[in-house]
């Protein structure tokens, strides 16, 4: 179970990164909880002794939820570049080009 303290650190955390879009907060941290969920998940299989086919897929599923929450991430802030480049924190295209090759 993910604390309240945990949680809110990540709500925080998602804020900055998607520039305090709230329903980009929101997607964002879904999917986080959601990669959090089949984290534990994994865990549990290989504390178990399960098989390693359905750990290997239970890994596959969390890889790529925590893309598809890196990318929203960037998305979110490439949409916030190009209606204003000019506010505070913005990261420049270079920026934005490196986090997203980081990801791929």
């Amino acid at each position: 179970m993910v604390s309240r303290e945990t949680t809110q650190g990540i709500a925080d955390d998602e804020t900055r990164a998607a520039g305090h879009d709230p329903d980009a907060v929101r997607k964002i941290a879904n999917r986080l909880r959601r990669a959090h969920g089949q984290l534990a998940a994994v865990i549990a299989a290989v504390e178990g002794g399960e098989d390693c086919r359905a750990i290997v897929q239970q890994l596959s599923a969390v890889t790529k939820a925590l893309d598809r929450a890196g990318f929203l991430v960037i998305s979110t802030a490439l949409r916030e570049c190009l209606t204003d480049p000019d506010a505070a924190g913005s990261p420049s295209a270079e920026e934005l080009e490196k986090l997203f090759l980081t990801l791929a």
